[in-house]
């Protein structure tokens, strides 16, 4: 039974608790302050219930002592039984982490039935969002969000709760966002390993899993989507021994797989390869990753430096985002290292600018960037249900087609296909998607442009006079052989 133990001063009263029948907490003390003028002799000092202690649970922080300080206002508000913050939600997750073959609960087999579906659908992200009465959850499939049937109401935090308790995050935190990883097995499917990010809303927790692949065994660098004159510019840069390899372009584009690609075409027994990512997302035998920490001082930058004393021959560094970095990164490809890094431009030609918005003196970037490739996902037609399309000389000339190819399209040299949609593709029209890429290298008469400050426009038009193709033009080559339409090659790129 619950012996209280009180002891007044000039400002306070305290009392102090001692519940034996807390198996796991025997030596546990609750202490409770309240001001003197409070009266204390209603105030209910019933010892905790077993089922309460039950769910307690053992482990290394059983024994430690621990302290809840809150004003006792009436009788109402039992002070034995308010347990410590750390218990409570030590409590929490215990009755919520449940086993997935548990079938009495509903949230566990809903959130079951969501892996498997996402498994099977190919989904890259998976969106849980609140609303006012109801909560939403869509697949991001190929590029594109797909919504699914309304879940039941009552189960939204159930399931918000057992993804954060499946990704150790903290469920007791509502108000701020949080990021973990989990994995979890899917039937026939091995393991699938997911990504974790919880936004607080107006109307509750917004939660986003991305999709953590692994790297297929037989991607390389003609798997990527490379033409021969592309390829061959970047197995040249990747022979290098110092100099910088950029890959960019919006977020879900793929840089990460191109540079993971990248990585693996490497002699990783003759050389030091080392990663810097935020998080690292696929493990890689025979290199050094190294995952980005704000909270412990380990940024991109910092650990770009703490890498350059272990003797690196490749450098991979995740993102370029700020001056810090990019300083870092410039200094180290100049100095016998070389560095793959992606940034978020549109372009290549946009690339070198925000380089110089970052700081970076312009003849720096013209002597460390050896090439550049931008890159967008193109939706794949599903070849059971695409439909050859007829030729549209004006839309294919609007769509920046040369004069010879748009002939070639008349005398039936190549063919065009729209979207249909069946059962293999759930009636999309697309299934997978592919790469398009902008292949940039850094030549000696574009080093005199870049160290000159020509602006961005006339950088372009140079790589065009030069024979390089842009996003548009590399998307059209994918419109002629048959793998997208016309129109998705057009959504993704901008203007020729």
């Amino acid at each position: 039974m619950a012996r209280a133990l009180q002891a007044r001063d000039d400002t306070r009263v305290s009392i102090v608790l001692r519940c034996p029948r807390i198996a796991s907490m025997p030596h546990h003390t609750l202490f409770a302050t309240v001001p003197p003028s409070t009266p204390t002799h209603g105030a209910d000092l019933t010892p905790m219930q077993p089922s309460a202690a039950q769910a307690v649970p053992r482990g290394p922080d059983a024994h430690a002592p621990s302290r809840f300080t809150e004003p006792v206002r009436c009788a109402a508000a039992p002070i034995a039984t308010v347990p410590t913050p750390r218990i409570a939600q030590r409590a929490r997750a215990n009755a919520h982490a449940r086993p997935s073959d548990d079938t009495d609960a509903p949230a566990v087999r809903l959130l079951d039935d969501l892996f498997a579906q996402a498994s099977a659908c190919r989904a890259s992200d998976i969106h849980i969002e609140p609303g006012r009465h109801q909560w939403h959850i869509r697949l991001r499939i190929d590029g594109r969000l797909h919504r699914l049937d309304n879940p039941p109401a009552h189960l939204r935090d159930a399931v918000t709760t057992r993804i954060k308790v499946l990704a150790r995050l903290d469920i007791a935190q509502r108000r701020a966002p949080q990021d973990g990883r989990l994995r979890i097995a899917v039937s026939g499917a091995g393991f699938d390993e997911f990504r974790v990010s919880t936004l607080p809303t107006v109307f509750g927790e917004k939660v986003v899993l991305r999709r953590l692949d692994a790297l297929p065994d037989g991607l390389d660098l003609t798997g990527l989507g490379f033409d021969a004159t592309q390829l061959c510019a970047v197995q040249h840069a990747l022979r290098a021994r110092q100099g910088m390899v950029l890959v960019t372009g919006p977020t879900g584009s793929g840089k990460t797989l191109t540079l993971y690609t990248f990585m693996r075409e490497l002699d990783r027994d003759a050389f030091n390869l080392c990663t810097i990512e935020d998080p690292s997302e696929i493990e890689l035998a025979g290199i050094n990753q190294v995952s980005v920490n704000d909270r412990a001082g380990l940024g991109f930058a910092a650990v770009l430096r703490a890498l350059l004393r272990q003797d690196p021959d490749v450098i991979m560094v995740g993102e370029i985002r700020d001056t810090e970095t990019a300083s870092v990164a410039i200094n180290a490809a100049q100095t016998g290292h070389l560095l793959l890094a992606t940034l978020h431009t549109n372009d290549a030609p946009a690339t070198l600018a925000r380089l110089t918005d970052l700081g970076v003196e312009p003849y720096n970037v013209a002597a460390a960037v050896k090439l550049i490739t931008a890159q967008r996902l193109v939706r794949r037609l599903c070849s059971a249900c695409r439909l050859a399309d007829t030729p549209d000389p004006v839309a294919l000339r609007a769509a920046g087609m040369t004069a010879a190819h748009v002939d070639q399209a008349l005398a039936g040299c190549w063919q065009s296909y729209r979207p249909v949609g069946c059962t293999a593709c759930r009636g999309t029209g697309f299934a997978g998607r592919c790469a398009i890429h902008q292949v940039v290298p850094v030549t000696a008469a574009l080093q005199q442009r870049i160290a000159a400050r020509t602006p961005t426009h006339a950088l372009a038009d140079a790589m065009r006079a030069a024979g390089l193709q842009t996003l548009r033009q590399s998307a059209l080559a994918r419109v002629r052989d048959g793998t997208t339409s016309l129109h998705e090659a057009l959504a993704v790129t901008d203007d020729a």
